[in-house]
């Protein structure tokens, strides 16, 4: 049976609007287990992207815990956040924000530079293997200028990948995207979960990419509904 690495215990947060209090997350628990490929689905408004944030470990909850492989968070410091941030999770955003002056290739390979323990060269035959992963194999040397909407996306996430995180979070993915492109990425995702036994957390409003999703849980009033 797969392992646990996230656990949320009782997690609230709330932002202060005007003289009202907005009560994002609302004692929530829940937890992800490795290969888990979950769609987190809600309306707009509902606090999915905020609820991604405090997995991510960008922003702070309330009160409550958040696990990542049993470590609770609350109990680090701010580098040792970062450092963990950094280590086992992997972002992909609704814009790529890929760096324009570099290369696809340099983009992947940009999250692995800042260890400068790790040999430049086995940093450059990685970052190729993850662009040939998505489909991108004749990509390396072109800059975000010369490719397309799908193209970018999909170096972005080559480049999340770039770590080997434990967990990957994405963002409404395909949100910029047309429909036949976010195909190519909902494969794609499909076939890192399955290739890659990779865990992947994705907050979407498309219902076709949560159909490639092994389960998918609903956001509502600061709870989750689950539905496997």
């Amino acid at each position: 049976m797969n392992k646990t690495i996230l656990q949320l215990k009782e997690l609230s947060k709330s932002f202060k609007e005007k003289k009202t209090e907005l009560k994002i997350i609302d004692n929530l628990s829940w937890e992800v287990k490795e290969q888990d490929f979950i769609a987190v689905l809600g309306k707009s408004g509902s606090g999915k992207s905020t609820f991604l944030n405090l997995i991510g470990i960008l922003d702070k909850p309330d009160s409550g815990e958040i696990f990542i492989e049993n470590k609770n968070i609350n109990d680090l410091k701010e580098e040792e956040r970062d450092l963990l941030r950094n280590r086992f999770l992997g972002f992909v955003f609704q814009f790529h924000y890929l760096l324009p002056e570099f290369s696809a290739l340099e983009n992947v390979m940009m999250p692995a530079l800042i260890n400068k323990k790790i040999d430049k060269k086995k940093i450059k035959e990685k970052a190729m293997e993850l662009l040939r992963s998505v489909e991108l194999e004749d990509r390396f040397d072109h800059k975000p200028s010369e490719l397309s909407g799908g193209e970018k996306q999909r170096v972005a996430i080559a480049r999340a990948l770039m770590n080997d995180p434990k967990i990957l979070l994405a963002d409404e993915p395909t949100g910029n995207l047309d429909g036949e492109t976010s195909e190519v990425i909902h494969r794609i995702l499909h076939k890192i979960n399955k290739e890659r036994a990779q865990t992947i957390i994705v907050v979407t409003h498309s219902e076709e990419l949560a159909n490639v999703c092994k389960s998918r849980v609903y956001l509502k009033k600061g709870k989750l509904e689950i539905s496997r």
